[in-house]
């Protein structure tokens, strides 16, 4: 699979700041709303790719948060397929505001079968 790329961007409004999420007391962009940008970025680079009975599910990510970015600030993530074994999606991912870099992660993501995960995932109420 070729280094397929995704891209997603978004204001940094008053619901993903580190004080309405609870990552902290500021009005800045929260670190949790960052990474839920990155993993979108992702998920948008492999749109298309996967046969309609498998997804992807985030399973491990290693970031960093290095500049703050304000309220009304336009943020986004970029995305690029790096490295797959056929199940497993790695992504080297970058995160901008208009003033510049923000962030970076490296994510990886595994296949799964939608309606088994689902199933073994509500069999968890069962127990």
């Amino acid at each position: 699979m070729e280094h397929k790329k995704g891209r997603f961007e978004m204001m940094v409004d008053t619901t993903n700041t580190a004080r309405a999420m609870g990552s902290g007391s500021l009005e800045v962009l929260a670190t949790p709303a960052m990474v839920a940008m990155m993993e979108h970025a992702a998920c948008l680079a492999l749109e298309g790719a996967l046969p309609e009975e498998l997804t992807t599910v985030g399973v491990d990510m290693q970031v960093s948060h290095v500049s703050a970015s304000p309220v009304g600030m336009k943020v986004w993530a970029e995305a690029e397929l790096m490295e797959t074994d056929g199940r497993q999606y790695t992504f080297e991912i970058e995160a901008f505001d208009q003033a510049g870099p923000i962030g970076k992660a490296v994510h990886k993501r595994a296949s799964v079968k939608k309606e088994r995960f689902m199933q073994k995932t509500q069999g968890k109420l069962q127990k």
